[in-house]
């Protein structure tokens, strides 16, 4: 054991405090053949002021003194020095004076009389303790380097919201520039009602939950700045909640890049739909026989160039829907919306469409299906999007089911048809704007490839989720899952 403590570099400073010269006298001279710093006090006055002095990784402590008592000395020990190894030494070897000291915060004990091998065994231990110790503060110390060094803003807390670190970044974050927060309430500290409710949500999820939990914030006193936060809870080994994790990322530059590319399409969409729709007005005009004749030859080159034209118009107005929705002004536009009145009435106005196709068209749904806070116009063209799609990727004689029902704290509506189905490769990008799944069966068939990036947004919009499952020559299926409220 010695051989691997020196091999460390670790030589133990140990200090004996006992009234009885030869138990001193007989530690140090034990203690430093194994090449251990050892200083001795002859009582508790003289080992506190040798304490007050320097720091020792152990102590061997009587309790029984004259003036101070050993119990007395341990408790300024803790005081002073925590992580300094208390063992005691005891002549009555009572259980009881020994489990007092344990519980005031000594390591061990060892009665009296004892013999060498007795004393470099709880000193060994001891050591090996104390290393474990050198080990962890060394480990806390490098972590708290590197966490300090984020440019991302982090902070942790116990389960009764006390902050237990907060780097750098995370306090500029949030405009605090005080005194230390380390050991205050999070509500005390930042004023921010968003942060606080993430952590209250993180401290109270249940042992079988395990959720990130994130949101946007805008921190006040902070001009210009927007946050994305991520939070969760820190468990232990039996699951149950010990404090949160929480992360801030400085999303500012991103969010007006991404303002500046919808004013962009906006702009150039308003500005491209006027000359479209003169066009089309004209090309009308001329079908029409109003600016004289028109051949079979010309009217179909004519009526190629409307329908190219009325595609690009359908692709100005996807795009303008598309900025209209990243603009955030779809999420001030809620209302109670009935989903089962909505979901019929889609389904009786593609009724027509589907049976000119031979198409079947059924809606399926649970009673009493509850209303949900949405934008009306924004759930209309979600699952319009979907139905369309459905009727268009379908041979005839095929099926379209939309189903509706209640999962756990959300509305599930699914969209599900008997048709081509998409390959497993495209599953992961069909929700990309601008992209569309080519294949022999679909080629012929008109889009934008925006539509399902629309109802993606719309439905994140809401706190909502989609997702698709297809299987080749077999059909797809379309889940949504909106929010039912709280």
């Amino acid at each position: 054991m010695t051989d691997e403590v020196l091999a460390n570099m670790f030589i133990p400073q140990i200090l004996v405090v006992d009234d009885e010269a030869r138990i001193r006298e007989g530690c140090q001279m034990v203690l430093s053949d194994l090449g251990f710093d050892v200083a001795i006090a002859p009582d508790g006055e003289q080992g506190l002021r040798m304490i007050e002095e320097r720091h020792f990784d152990i102590i061997l402590l009587d309790l029984m003194m004259p003036t101070i008592s050993g119990f007395d000395v341990l408790s300024r020990v803790r005081d002073l020095h925590p992580d300094t190894v208390v063992i005691v030494i005891t002549g009555y070897a009572t259980i009881e004076h020994s489990i007092e000291a344990l519980k005031k915060g000594a390591f061990d004990f060892i009665p009296k009389p004892f013999d060498p091998e007795q004393l470099r065994a709880v000193v060994g231990k001891a050591i090996k303790y104390t290393h474990a110790l050198q080990d962890i503060a060394d480990s806390r110390s490098r972590l708290r380097m590197v966490v300090n060094r984020l440019t991302d803003g982090v902070m942790t807390t116990d389960d009764h919201k006390r902050i237990v670190l907060a780097n750098p970044a995370f306090l500029h974050m949030i405009g605090h520039h005080g005194e230390s927060v380390i050991g205050h309430n999070v509500s005390d500290c930042i004023a921010d009602e968003t942060l606080s409710q993430l952590i209250d949500q993180a401290l109270s999820m249940p042992m079988d939950t395990y959720v990130e939990i994130t949101r946007e914030l805008i921190p006040e006193g902070v001009d210009g700045v927007i946050l994305s936060a991520r939070c969760a809870p820190f468990r232990g080994r039996t699951g149950l909640n010990l404090g949160t994790i929480t992360v801030l990322h400085d999303i500012t530059a991103l969010k007006k890049i991404d303002q500046m590319k919808s004013d962009f399409v906006s702009m150039v969409s308003h500005e491209i739909r006027s000359p479209m729709n003169s066009l089309l007005m004209q090309i009308k005009i001329i079908l029409d026989g109003l600016a004289g004749n028109v051949t079979e030859k010309q009217r179909e080159i004519l009526e190629r160039a409307s329908g190219k034209i009325l595609n690009l118009t359908n692709l100005v107005s996807e795009l303008l829907d598309l900025a209209r929705i990243e603009s955030g002004l779809i999420t001030h536009e809620k209302e109670t919306v009935a989903m089962q009145d909505l979901l019929a009435d889609q389904v009786k106005f593609h009724g027509a469409g589907a049976q000119e196709r031979n198409i079947g068209i059924r809606f399926e749904s649970t009673p009493n299906l509850p209303v949900i806070l949405a934008n009306r116009q924004g759930m209309e063209e979600v699952f319009t999007n979907l139905i369309t799609n459905a009727i268009k990727y379908s041979p005839e004689g095929g099926t379209i089911t939309i189903s509706a029902g209640v999962e756990n704290e959300y509305l599930k509506v699914k969209v599900s048809d008997t048709g081509f189905g998409i390959p497993e490769e495209d599953l992961g990008r069909i929700f990309n704007r601008f992209y569309r799944v080519k294949d022999k069966q679909t080629r012929e068939i008109h889009g934008t490839g925006l539509g399902l990036a629309i109802v993606k947004s719309i439905v994140e919009a809401h706190q909502g989720n989609i997702k698709v499952e297809s299987e080749l020559g077999r059909g797809t299926a379309f889940t949504v899952l909106l929010p039912l409220p709280g």
